[in-house]
């Protein structure tokens, strides 16, 4: 890599990693406002000890290309082959570096979104044993298997060879996430919230974002971050696509906000904030893994489906009766989902309708489905092994009460009389 590539390998991680402060302050403009401090210190958490076991173990479990010490070739690396990457740095190899550094950026803020799930009822304790165990058992292989490639750029990565498997012309696409991010995270949050249970008065409109600006605060840092997140690879290819990526990016969380405030308006007769908010972050989720396949027009088209579908889909967790408490389901499961399969139809060169048969849809399917597949099941074991054993919901008075003084002896509002 030249100096430029490598300034802007560093300036896109350090945005990615603020994503997830902007998580914490989203999610936490979200709850009510005795459970602020418990939203900010998941996320926070979640840096802490996934940071660490990237480094120690995590990158290495994703190296998945034959001949580079890994266990099940295309499935799993070998956690011990450079055990806290001690032989990397001594390389001295800038580009390697940096590029560990964003992966742990994407394992952090995978980890971090599943937090939504449980607000409001989750001790911090069992979070941080549940983040360390999801994060070893499920992202760092997942991330392997969506974006493992050879020195040749072969893809080694089961679900990324898939096309090569099924002898096709195409390789799975998922350029910075949809599947092994906000799908993988969906999956997980959904199983989550089903082991942890429904909060206390659980029902259409008791619980009320406290703290609006605090929300669009955390929705501003994670637009802002999200360029880093989906234009930070361009760096390792001679910022090949960089402007289609990141003009995509800026016009698909566009369109989100036109779709969703569209459908909140018909529904409720009203357009809010959080809304508005909500169909940003909707409309990137959805271009997150398309960024790089689309022509502008169709990343339009991307986020106005994503903005209105992710709307009509929080209705499910009332329908289904499961407590996603902040919605990650109906952002990042349907929005990845939808950004995922669209490729299957729009994708450049490869898509439907140029041409390209149903290749790609196929493996975009069987690709995202397979994470989510193995996401919920995975975490459904973690979940209950933790609930069952130490325990992971707070008691139903202190839910009540609010946890952040039971659980963290902080509050996020100190208001002196």
């Amino acid at each position: 890599m030249d100096s430029g590539q490598l300034a802007w390998y560093l300036v896109a991680g350090a945005i990615v990693l603020f994503m997830t402060p902007g998580i914490a302050f989203f999610y936490g403009g979200m709850v009510k406002a005795k459970s602020v401090v418990s939203m900010l210190m998941m996320s926070f958490g979640a840096m802490g000890i996934v940071g660490v076991l990237w480094v120690l173990y995590g990158f290495n479990m994703g190296t998945v290309s034959p001949g580079e010490g890994n266990l099940i070739p295309g499935v799993l690396g070998n956690p011990f082959s450079d055990f806290g990457l001690a032989a990397m740095a001594a390389s001295g190899d800038n580009g390697t570096l940096l590029a560990t550094f964003y992966g742990a950026t994407f394992a952090i803020a995978t980890t971090a979104l599943i937090s939504g799930a449980i607000a409001d009822r989750a001790r911090f304790g069992p979070w941080m044993l549940f983040a360390a165990l999801w994060a070893t058992l499920n992202y760092f292989p997942v991330q392997g298997w969506v974006w493992g490639f050879d020195a040749e750029g072969t893809p080694t990565g089961w679900i990324y060879a898939l096309g090569s498997t099924f002898g096709f012309s195409t390789t799975t696409i998922d350029y910075a996430g949809g599947t092994a991010v906000h799908i993988n995270s969906a999956a997980a949050a959904l199983a989550l919230a089903i082991v942890l249970g429904k909060r206390v008065g659980f029902a259409k409109g008791v619980h009320e974002p406290h703290n609006v600006p605090l929300a669009l605060i955390g929705v501003a840092i994670l637009a802002t971050g999200w360029f880093g997140f989906n234009a930070g690879a361009a760096a390792t290819v001679g910022f090949d696509g960089l402007g289609t990526i990141v003009l995509n990016t800026f016009v698909a969380a566009s369109a989100g906000i036109l779709g969703w405030i569209v459908v909140e308006k018909l529904k409720e007769k009203k357009a809010t904030s959080i809304g508005a908010g909500s169909g940003a972050i909707a409309g990137l989720v959805a271009i997150t893994p398309a960024c790089y396949s689309l022509t502008p027009g169709w990343s339009i088209v991307l986020g106005l489906l994503a903005g209105v579908l992710c709307c009509l889909a929080v209705e499910l967790k009332y329908l289904l009766g499961f407590d996603d408490s902040l919605d990650v389901v109906a952002l990042h499961g349907v929005g990845g989902l939808l950004g995922c399969w669209f490729l299957g139809f729009f994708a450049n060169g490869t898509g439907l309708i140029y041409g390209g048969g149903f290749e790609q849809l196929i493996v975009q399917v069987i690709g995202s489905l397979s994470v989510a597949a193995y996401s919920f099941l995975i975490t459904l074991v973690i979940g209950f092994a933790i609930e069952k054993t130490i325990g992971f919901r707070v008691k139903n008075e202190d839910e009540l009460a609010g946890i952040d003084l039971t659980v963290h002896g902080e509050k996020a509002y100190a208001i002196a009389d």
